[in-house]
Parts: C-alpha cells; sequence; structure tokens
C-alpha cells in the first residue's frame, strides 16, 4: 500500500476563500436554480413550471431530501435516525468571508468545512430537512450534493496491439523535436497544472535536460474540504473551519505544508494523473519507441485531487482549482488539464465544478477537459447529450476522443464510439419557473484517444511496484518493445482522459509561440485550424481533429501583446490582430503526407458557428477570457489581486483576492466582417444531418469556398442577442422535438448516476461482459 501525505490538522481545511471569494451578483433571470430531470429521455422546451421547493437545490439532492434511499451515497448518511447530507452551497453575497450564511448554516445544526476561491460557496454539512431553509436564503443561487468526481473513464487496451496512434500523432506533429534535443517548440516556460490521481515526479519521463524532475510543485487535495482533514468527528454539528488565508501570513505557509505531498512513497497510486501528465509534457528517455509527450520542456504542476482508485469528492476538486488560480501568475500556470468529471443534471450556470473552471479561465488559465466517455451505450446505441460537467460550461476546451486507427496517415481517422457526444443537456429554472436545457455545441475538437502509450507511475523509491490499474490490468503494461525498466516503464490507455491532455499540451506550445493569446482566443485557434474528420457532425467531433501545425502557425501570425492590452482594457473591437509584417497562413495543412483544409469552423456563444479571416484579423470582444456569452446569458468576470504586503514581502498584482460577475453591459460581441453560418447549416436535423448534426467535414467546404452570412455590424448585446440586420438568434442550434429515440439514438438528460463515474472502469452501467468494447477499447 501507498502512504499519501494528506492534511490533517484544523488549519488543513481552511479556505483560500478568504485569500480569494468569487461574488457573483444576482443575474437578471433566475437562471441559478436547478430542478428534478424527468425520468423519461426529451422534455420539451417551454414545459410545465417546476414546482417551488425544488428551485436552487440540484436534482439529485432534492430526491435525497425527498426521503429516497441514501444507496451507497458518499454525501448522505443517517445518524441517530436523522438524515445528514455534504453539499455545496454558492452564494451570491457581496461579503467574501460569507459570514452570515456560515452562520446560518451553524445555527441549522450543519458544519461548514471550507469556502473557495473559484466559486463563492461553502462546503458543509447540513440535517437534510433544513437545506431547503437555507436555499430559501437571499444569498444563495444554488446547492450541490459533494458528488464524486473520477476520472472520465478508461478505456483498456489489448496487450496486442503496437502502436500508439496518438502518441504517434503527438511526436509526428512537435516542431523540430526528437528524442535527445528540442530545437523548436517543446512548451519550456510553461506551467501545466494536472488535476488528477497524482503525477510519479521521479518517473524519467518528466526528468529535464540535467535529469532534475519538471515536476514543481505536488500537492494532495484528497478530502480537503471535509471533516476529515479538518480534524474533527465526521458528520458532526457545529464545526466552522474557515479561517483568513492572507498571502504571506503564517496559516497560509502552514496550510502549504500541509497539502505538500512530496514526501509520498507512491504519488499515484491509481495511475491515471501519471499517464495524463506524461501524454502532456513527457519527455522520451531513449525507450525503444518514442514515447515524448505534446510539450516535453513544460513544467508540471501535480495537484492530486483522486484518490487510489481514481475517486475524488467535488470539494477536492474546486479546492485544487483554487490552489491553482492562488498561484497562478507566480508559477506561470497558463493550463490546467481536467481529466475528470462529476456526473450532474445541473446547468453549466449552477454547476459548482463548471463555475470553477469558469472562474479560472477569467483569471487566464486555459482550462482543458475531458468531453467524457458516454458516447455510446451498453446496448451499442450513439448517446447524445453526453458530455459531463465541467465539459459543459462553454468557457472550457471541451476534448472528445478520435481513432488513428492505428496507421501513420490522418486519413482514415475517425471518432471513438465512446466519445461523449454533445449538445450540453444541463438543466437550469427560468425566472418563471419554466424548465430549460442549456443545449450548448460540444465538444469542441477531438484529439487522439485510442492506444496512447505513457508513463507507468510505480512506487518512488523501490519503483518495483506498479499502479492499480496496471496491477489490476496487466494487458495494459504488455506494451511490445518497450524498455519496462524502474522508472522508465509505460502503459497504454484509451480514452477523452487522455485526448485532453493531447490538447494541453499543445496549447503549452502555442503559449510558447505566442504568450499573448487570452484563453478563448486559443480556443477559436485550435477549432479554426482543426482537421474535420469524415462522415462526423458538430456534436460528435467539434471543428475537428487537434491540428498542431495550423494551430502554432496561427498563433504566430499574431501579435503578442494581446492578453497583456485586452485585462489592461484597451482593446476595442476590431483593433488589428495581426502581428507587425505578418499575414495569415494559408487555411491548409500537409501532416504525414496527408493535405488537408482547415475546418474554419468556431463555436461562439455556446451555439453560434462563425467563421471568416475577420476572426483573426481585427479584435473580437469574445476573446476577453472575462467575459462569458452563452444563449441568452452574457457576463462579465472582474478580477481583482492583493495589494503589496510587507514583513514577510508579497509583490503587487500577483495573488487573486476576488473573482466577481455581473451581467455583461450593452456591447458589440462580434464585429463587422465575421462569417455566420449558422443559417448554413439549417435546423437540426439526425436524419436530414443538418444544424449540429451537419457533418463538420462538409460544413468545412462551404466555408473554405467563400460560402457563409457575412456581418456587416456584427452581434450586438442590447435587448438581446441581435444581429445588425434584424434577424434575432435567440436560439441557435436548438434541437427539434421529435427526433428522440424514434432515430436510432439516446439523448441523454444528464448522469443521474448513484455516486459518479465509477461504475465500472469505463464509467458506464449495465456491461454486457469482459468483452465489450467500450472497456477494451476500439479496432
Amino acid at each position: 500500500m501507498h502512504s499519501m501525505t494528506r492534511p490533517r490538522s484544523s488549519q488543513a481545511a481552511r479556505s483560500w476563500g478568504a485569500l480569494i471569494a468569487l461574488a457573483v451578483a444576482p443575474t437578471t433571470l433566475a437562471l441559478l436554480v436547478a430542478a428534478s430531470a424527468p425520468a423519461s429521455g426529451h422534455t420539451p422546451r417551454g414545459s410545465a413550471a417546476v414546482p417551488v421547493g425544488h428551485l436552487k437545490i440540484a436534482a439529485d439532492l432534492a430526491q435525497v431530501i425527498a426521503g429516497g434511499p441514501p444507496s451507497s451515497l458518499s454525501w448522505v448518511q443517517d445518524v441517530r435516525g436523522q438524515r445528514l447530507v455534504k453539499a455545496l452551497v454558492v452564494s451570491n453575497s457581496t461579503d467574501p468571508d460569507l459570514v452570515a450564511l456560515r452562520a446560518d448554516v451553524l445555527a441549522k445544526g450543519g458544519s461548514v468545512y471550507m469556502r473557495y476561491v473559484s466559486v463563492s460557496a461553502l462546503s458543509v454539512m447540513l440535517p437534510a430537512h433544513r437545506v431547503a431553509e437555507i436555499a430559501a436564503r437571499r444569498d444563495v443561487q444554488s446547492i450541490s450534493p459533494n458528488r464524486l468526481t473520477a476520472r472520465t473513464g478508461i478505456s483498456l487496451t489489448p496487450s496486442a496491439i503496437e502502436r500508439a496512434a496518438g502518441v504517434s500523432d503527438a511526436v509526428r506533429e512537435r516542431t523540430e523535436a526528437n528524442s535527445i534535443h528540442y530545437t523548436g517548440l517543446d512548451g519550456a516556460g510553461i506551467g501545466i497544472a494536472v488535476l488528477d490521481s497524482g503525477v510519479m515526479f521521479k518517473h524519467q519521463l518528466f526528468a529535464d535536460y540535467q535529469g532534475q524532475t519538471r515536476v514543481k510543485r505536488a500537492v494532495d487535495f484528497q478530502k480537503v474540504g471535509d471533516a476529515v482533514a479538518v480534524g474533527v468527528k465526521n458528520w458532526t454539528a457545529g464545526v466552522d473551519a474557515s479561517a483568513n488565508l492572507v498571502p504571506g501570513s503564517a496559516a497560509l505557509q502552514r496550510y502549504e505544508r500541509e497539502i505538500d505531498n512530496t514526501r509520498g512513497n507512491f504519488v499515484d497510486y491509481f495511475g491515471h494523473g501519471t499517464h495524463v501528465a506524461a501524454v502532456a509534457a513527457g519527455r522520451d528517455f531513449k525507450q525503444t519507441r518514442d514515447t515524448t509527450g505534446m510539450a516535453p520542456g513544460a513544467t508540471v504542476y501535480d495537484v492530486k485531487v483522486l484518490d487510489g482508485q481514481g475517486v475524488g469528492q467535488l470539494s477536492d476538486a474546486l479546492a485544487g482549482i483554487d490552489w491553482v488560480i492562488h498561484h497562478a501568475k507566480a508559477y506561470n500556470i497558463r493550463v490546467m488539464n481536467l481529466s475528470l468529471a462529476a456526473d450532474s443534471t445541473e446547468s453549466y450556470l449552477t454547476d459548482p465544478l463548471a463555475r470553477a473552471a469558469r472562474s479560472a479561465v477569467a483569471a487566464g488559465i486555459t482550462v482543458v477537459v475531458a468531453a467524457g466517455n458516454f458516447g455510446e451505450r451498453a446496448d451499442g446505441k450513439e448517446q447524445y447529450g453526453s458530455v459531463s460537467s465541467p465539459g459543459h460550461d462553454p468557457s472550457v476546451i471541451t476534448v472528445g476522443a478520435s481513432n488513428s486507427r492505428d496507421l501513420a496517415t490522418r486519413g482514415d481517422d475517425s471518432v471513438n464510439h465512446f466519445s461523449s457526444r454533445g449538445p450540453t443537456r444541463g438543466v437550469y429554472v427560468d425566472d418563471k419557473g419554466v424548465r430549460r436545457v442549456d443545449n450548448l455545441l460540444k465538444p469542441d475538437l477531438v484529439a487522439p484517444g485510442n492506444k496512447v502509450v505513457s508513463a507507468l507511475a510505480t512506487d518512488s523509491y523501490s519503483m518495483n511496484v506498479p499502479n492499480y490499474l496496471a496491477k489490476r490490468y496487466p494487458q495494459l503494461s504488455a506494451v511490445a518493445g518497450a524498455n519496462q525498466q524502474q522508472g522508465t516503464s509505460v502503459m497504454m490507455l484509451s480514452g477523452t482522459s487522455v485526448s485532453a491532455p493531447m490538447v494541453s499540451g499543445a496549447v503549452a506550445l502555442m503559449l510558447q509561440a505566442n504568450p499573448g493569446l487570452t484563453p478563448p482566443l486559443i480556443k477559436a485557434i485550435l477549432q479554426y485550424s482543426a482537421q474535420p474528420l469524415a462522415g462526423a457532425n458538430l456534436l460528435q467531433q467539434g471543428a475537428g481533429m487537434l491540428n498542431v501545425d495550423g494551430a502554432v502557425r496561427l498563433a504566430r501570425s499574431l501579435r503578442s501583446d494581446i492578453k497583456t492590452v485586452v485585462e489592461a482594457g484597451r482593446m476595442a473591437p476590431g483593433t488589428p490582430l495581426l502581428a507587425s509584417g505578418k499575414v495569415l497562413p494559408r487555411a491548409q495543412s500537409t501532416l504525414s503526407g496527408h493535405t488537408f483544409d482547415w475546418s474554419r469552423v468556431v463555436y461562439v456563444g455556446g451555439n453560434q458557428v462563425v467563421s471568416g479571416e475577420a476572426l483573426f484579423t481585427q479584435f473580437q470582444p469574445v476573446y476577453d477570457h472575462r467575459l462569458v456569452w452563452a444563449g441568452s446569458s452574457a457576463r462579465r468576470y472582474q478580477v481583482e489581486y492583493w495589494p503589496a504586503t510587507a514583513g514577510p514581502r508579497v509583490a503587487a498584482n500577483t495573488y487573486v483576492k476576488t473573482i466577481t460577475s455581473a451581467p455583461a453591459a450593452p456591447q458589440v460581441l462580434l464585429t463587422g466582417g465575421v462569417v455566420h453560418a449558422n443559417a448554413m447549416a439549417g435546423t437540426s436535423s439526425w436524419l436530414g444531418k443538418t444544424g449540429s448534426f451537419m457533418p463538420t467535414a462538409q460544413l468545412g467546404r462551404w466555408l473554405n469556398s467563400g460560402s457563409g452570412f457575412i456581418l456587416s455590424e456584427g452581434f450586438i448585446l442590447s435587448e438581446g442577442f441581435i444581429l445588425s440586420e434584424g434577424f434575432i438568434l435567440s436560439e441557435g442550434f436548438i434541437l427539434s422535438e421529435g427526433f428522440i429515440l424514434s432515430e436510432g439514438f439516446i439523448l441523454s438528460e444528464g448522469f443521474i448516476l448513484s455516486e459518479g463515474f465509477i461504475i465500472s472502469e469505463t464509467g458506464q452501467p449495465n456491461l454486457k461482459s469482459s468483452n465489450d468494447r467500450s472497456l477494451f477499447g476500439e479496432p
């Protein structure tokens, strides 16, 4: 067994929340409400009003409060005849310390374990019958159970497979690289935070040229927001573990010592996090096969939020995101990889994990998320609407998995059946009590995620004990030709979990090439330059497959001060974006002898498709990472930093103090000259292959030929999103109401699973047999 360093004292659960608080102003619509999803597959828009008793309370929590059996739910406990629940209470209070709310939780017989940076929220324990009373407070926006999060399902790969097509793609696309020395882009100087099950920092894939590890910090947030870490008896009332963690304070220094995880013998007992981190940033150590990751010079920050079986609590993930936001400027963490997910029926507007990820983006961090492995049911039917949290958030880059068919060329690549499909199906209730579904376009793109070879974690000292996954499934480490020695061993995994770090590593290369890129501009570049895969539609592959060649060339053509000028408020709509003397590259790439046109497809506003060179020759206000536009909602975030302090000295504008948001003011969202493609795609029909079901390659061909509606003035936010020519786009790609089930696939309303993605190794329920391809990968 491994020994992991876990904080145990009361200081360990004390929040970054006084250090940084997210005070979200009330929205004009009562969007911050979750309601029970129906038992059947589809509910039309504008359905009957939701009962008042469900307002603000997530569906799965409401069911438990109503008397449903706790089953094996980790966040429910019946103690001496009283049902207790652990939950995340999200607030709109202007008080960053949430003093009144914390006091009321205690008064209702509960406890407060933590408050957060990335979302103005408390991790609490409450008697179930008092939850509605807390929800009724004016300073409470939503209450969600402290669900489990987990790695985004793993499809195990047969040992007979020799090639790791995904890694081969990464090596082929990496600029001027070989296994000895990197003369081109390698991600040097860029920090990638990996929130996962830990990273084996002594593995040779993380060594630099001098043999020192590039894993610069390792922290463990296992149960940091729970009573176990607080050091009090679990399920006990009257505890408030909140504290002020001011930069440079003794309390903060003590907290950092207690979450430090660099001394553990088995840092990654599960094995998932090490593999993911090496896909993003592994450096080849002269294996018989090249196992170099996407950005072999990048710095890795290990943020452990999953345990030895790949499971963690929502509170763990929020605490980890808080830590990344806090250290982002000091460590130059520009990328955060989340190859994990939580099942959630909630809208991105209320879901705590989505809101935390959104705050990280507002702080300037590009957040890359695995879409999930729920694209195919156990009965073989394709499942749309299966993107998990936080992949359903419009501000993150959500990545699905492609299959390289074990060949060096890209021409026959396809989307894996297991890769989760859009649209997002999170539910909220509007101010009239009417149930609404987000229906946002996802995933954003796909990347290689089938049979990928990367690091196999072992214990850090003797290095002869394999991780949980490799021990349970020996075929994972049966990689033909691999040098399976201590500290150098590798294994194969499949899933969107390994697709996401492909993109995270690619983002590090883009930021090394042009450090002035903002997170939404990075997403637009990745989508615009993606390679459309034949036969797959916008909800299966997004804009297409990752194309590092195109993304880096396009990034290099733009000015390098964009982020700085945007944050200073000096970048007006339409400001020229091209660097001095630069022109946009030709929208075409040649890789491994295969030439293809870029997709030129970009998602904006959650459910709009746009294109055209004006996206990159002129500044588009949607590239401001502090502006979040999706459907009929647009909010602006403001990030405030702590001033300089003395004794110990802390530099000004280094550590985030608050992140606030409010409805966006009337403004231009897109400038004139941008091409709008919604009307060209048509109404969404699966049978007709139109709208959101249109093949990306077909839409890309039309856009590359000059088709599409050119906006003369752009999108303007006033009373709604109104196109200057008078065409009001209130819905975007909304699914029609008659196509569910009859056309051969399932539209999921969201995942209402007992515990999160832990039903099986793939997270998929009701597997028919051990030979199910969703478990053992795809041909």
